[in-house]
């Protein structure tokens, strides 16, 4: 990812991630080993979450750009790693979670969602905290902003794996050759809506609907 300065996410780069997904997706074909790798670029951020202004200017900004973007993670034939470098906050965190896997920095960088104190709301934006973490730690996520280390987020089940900011990109890699395999039988994403469909569901429903508001406006900018 090389949107600086924090790769926050926008509509025109939320769809470039997903062109991107999809080109390797038809690169790659179905029923073929594979595994992506998304990472940042550099120590300081992962991403920071969306672009506040971009929401605040563009009141379907999410619904063409973010919602999109998760749903497409969370039903992608092939697993996907996010290899994370530095700071994950807000709407990153979402983000980060429609990943299959999370191997963060176990030197820098924190991973929080300080939705509770910005006055952010979208609908699903409980779902993946609540599905793929414990209760305690969902509840610390959402409604307490708590803000984990690497070490910490390793401790509490949010990452799976820790590495040296030198030895990320070689523990990423031993980790994708070892779930490669998954995919080439055709039934990755249809096994990940088994687990996940909740929240897939939910994102799918208000992509590109511009009928109605989908997100409240934050009261307060980061």
């Amino acid at each position: 990812m090389q949107k600086p300065p924090e790769n926050r996410i926008d509509i025109r780069y939320a769809q470039e991630i997903i062109k991107a997904l999809r080109d390797i997706e038809h690169e790659l074909g179905s029923e073929s080993d594979g595994c992506v790798i998304i990472r940042g670029n550099d120590e300081k951020s992962w991403c920071t979450g969306l672009d506040l202004d971009e929401v605040e200017a563009n009141p379907h900004a999410n619904v063409d750009g973010f919602f999109p973007l998760l749903a497409t993670l969370l039903d992608y034939p092939f697993p996907i790693i996010a290899l994370i470098p530095g700071h994950i906050f807000d709407g990153a965190c979402p983000f980060a979670l429609s990943h299959d896997y999370r191997i963060m920095n176990s030197k820098r960088g924190f991973f929080s969602m300080p939705t509770v104190n910005l006055g952010l709301h979208f609908p699903g934006i409980g779902f993946l905290p609540r599905l793929k973490l414990r209760p305690q730690i969902a509840r610390k996520m959402l409604l307490e902003a708590h803000r984990w280390t690497g070490k910490e987020a390793l401790a509490d089940g949010i990452v799976d794996e820790i590495a040296e900011p030198d030895k990320m990109l070689d523990v990423a890699l031993k980790k994708a050759k070892e779930i490669q395999g998954r995919a080439k039988m055709g039934v990755y994403s249809l096994l990940e809506n088994e687990l996940w469909g909740e929240a897939s569901e939910a994102f799918r429903k208000i992509s590109y609907v511009h009928g109605k508001l989908t997100n409240t406006p934050p009261k307060a900018k980061i």
